[in-house]
């Protein structure tokens, strides 16, 4: 079994439609859903008709990590011992459950491939004959020199240039599988990110622990990019982004790079 944790904030129709695209999946019994539900506004979720069992919790709006948390909370005390944190403005390739269950057989903590979702892509330059094949992330590096994390392969048409299983630096809290050797090491996603940058955190912290952080591409999901955030660029996604950019690279960046930081941060607010 397999628990899979996303957060909703005022996001109903997202995370409905999320959960129609897992029902289609094979295997979909084989995982639990747990919706934390933070929105200011709480509305009801049709999750009888699901094959796979869905757990809504309502609770307050304390971040996304604060959101993961309880969920993985929630599995440990069921016995449950692999999780995946995963965004709710995604839909599932149809193997997702069987490539997931043969990754943990390898790997403690690990992500997939993810494409834009059709129609969601930041360039609007491809053709249509390549639509839903764009790349969002194939694997993760973390520039220390301006403190960002980048994703590789972000905005190519993928070719078969990332079909390799390799360790990678960073993997994106879109979709991160870990099992409870990582929370019995590392202890819980950090609550004070709030929303961007838990997932980089929580990969820094498990590296830093003496495990290897893995890209497997068979695992396959399609994102519907920053919608649960007014999508990129909105001024929640940018607050969010500048803010917690300093608490991470305050705590892992190189010393020089910190005072960059420090004086980059202040000389944007003035």
């Amino acid at each position: 079994m397999i628990g899979l944790v996303t957060v909703n904030y005022n996001q109903y129709q997202l995370t409905q439609e999320f959960l129609d695209s897992l029902s289609s999946v094979k295997n979909a019994k084989k995982i639990t859903v747990f919706i934390a539900d933070v929105s200011s506004k709480k509305k009801g979720l049709e999750i009888e008709k699901y094959p796979m069992r869905v757990i809504i919790k309502n609770l307050p709006n304390r971040g996304y990590a604060f959101g993961i948390n309880q969920g993985v909370k929630y599995f440990l005390s069921h016995k449950v011992n692999k999780f995946c944190a995963i965004n709710n403005d995604i839909y599932f390739d149809k193997n997702f459950v069987a490539t997931a269950e043969k990754a943990f057989k390898k790997s403690d903590i690990f992500g997939g491939k993810i494409y834009y979702a059709p129609g969601y892509e930041y360039y609007k330059k491809y053709k249509k004959s390549v639509i839903g094949k764009v790349l969002w992330y194939a694997g993760g590096v973390n520039d220390w020199k301006n403190v960002v994390t980048v994703h590789q392969g972000v905005d190519e048409v993928d070719h078969g240039q990332y079909e390799k299983s390799e360790e990678t630096d960073f993997i994106t809290g879109c979709m991160l599988f870990f099992n409870k050797k990582i929370i019995d090491k590392i202890g819980f996603w950090n609550e004070a990110y709030f929303l961007y940058y838990e997932d980089s955190d929580f990969c820094e912290r498990a590296k830093r622990a003496g495990f290897k952080l893995f890209y497997q591409p068979r695992i396959i999901i399609y994102h519907k990019n920053a919608q649960s955030t007014g999508g990129s660029g909105s001024p929640l996604h940018l607050k969010y982004q500048r803010k917690n950019r300093l608490i991470f690279g305050l705590k892992y960046a190189p010393f020089k790079t910190k005072l960059h930081l420090i004086k980059n941060f202040f000389f944007e607010r003035r």
